[in-house]
């Protein structure tokens, strides 16, 4: 394979953008795009401007010299495109949620064995995110000893006048906790070295929304490996006053260290975002992170090419949206 051709379908989370630059930083060549709305497909079509609108997505999954499917679609709509595409012969890249309940989520599973394709989904607050990536690389090489505990803090801006219907329907969006959640359930799996996890309690709540009953805009888990334990707290209550569209921050506590992320905004005063501080026996360090490589496009490229795992297990991609979907249902039943 010298260049993968991937096309976009569905482009109604604007997170579709994130993905196919992702792609594109990566090497591979967009060649197509299916979207039946029309304001949706003009905004596509301004910023891609030479890549051409297709009229039907059986045209895209016919296609054999295409060899990858992104999509952003509804969320509660992915699981079954992804289904096509991997029916098709195809790999699959796709926002969060990938799916928005457990069947949904088993069917996924089942045709990705019977096909052998690839079903990733890019959870951007770690692959797209340096200042997550770079405290990876810590973990990795020791520097904060075994990982005991995890923090993972993800607040939005909910900007309700901006955002489409499907986006206040719990059968589309799936909940809070199956979509911001999945972030911080992928990783607290990665960060703890986990293949699996226990969800040891899981709430959620709509305090501020009275007016959209089905949107919950504050969710929680506690969840362990038995060696590891997790906090995950997400919310759509990131105040008008905030220069970003959310305080993201990440906590990781290990055994003769800690690291702190600080996502998107220093509220210290530091300038920009992606800023790492790393607590260990020698002092404390400030890292700016916003110049460190994003290898996640690259090496799912290479997956693709070698039939390899490298950019993520396939089975944390699956796990972190077990744990969401599971967190979920627990916190729809208290």
């Amino acid at each position: 394979m010298d260049e993968l051709r991937f096309a976009a379908v569905g482009l109604n989370h604007n997170h579709i953008y994130g993905q196919v630059n992702c792609l594109l930083r990566a090497g591979a060549h967009l060649v197509g795009f299916h979207e039946t709305d029309d304001a949706l497909a003009a905004e596509f079509s301004a910023t891609y401007k030479d890549v051409p609108r297709i009229a039907t997505l059986d045209r895209i999954l016919e296609d054999e010299s295409i060899g990858l499917v992104t999509s952003a679609a509804v969320s509660a709509e992915r699981a079954e495109l992804a289904i096509r595409a991997m029916r098709h012969g195809k790999d699959v890249l796709v926002d969060k949620p990938g799916m928005t309940s457990l069947d949904q989520l088993a069917k996924v599973r089942r045709v990705r064995a019977e096909t052998g394709r690839i079903f990733s989904i890019l959870y951007s607050e770690h692959f797209e995110s340096p200042a997550t990536v770079k405290a990876g690389e810590l973990v990795a090489a020791g520097a904060i000893g075994d990982v005991v505990h995890m923090v993972g803090l993800g607040p939005h801006r909910l900007r309700k006048e901006s955002r489409p219907d499907w986006f206040f329907r719990r059968s589309d969006y799936g909940g809070i906790l199956t979509d911001i959640a999945s972030h911080q359930c992928e990783q607290f799996l990665f960060f703890a070295g986990a293949s699996d996890a226990t969800i040891l309690s899981a709430s959620v709540d709509n305090r501020s929304v009275p007016d959209s009953p089905e949107l919950q805009d504050t969710g929680n888990i506690h969840l362990s490996t038995g060696q590891a334990t997790g906090m995950i707290h997400v919310n759509w209550l990131t105040p008008d006053g905030m220069p970003t569209w959310g305080d993201g921050r990440l906590f990781v506590v290990g055994t003769t260290g800690t690291i702190e992320v600080r996502k998107t905004v220093d509220l210290a005063g530091r300038a920009g975002g992606n800023h790492l501080l790393l607590a260990d026996r020698n002092g404390v360090e400030h890292i700016d992170c916003s110049g460190v490589d994003l290898p996640f496009g690259r090496q799912l490229l290479a997956d693709i090419r070698d039939r390899t795992e490298t950019a993520m297990p396939q089975e944390r991609c699956f796990k972190a949206m077990e744990l969401a979907l599971s967190a979920q249902a627990i916190a729809e039943r208290n």
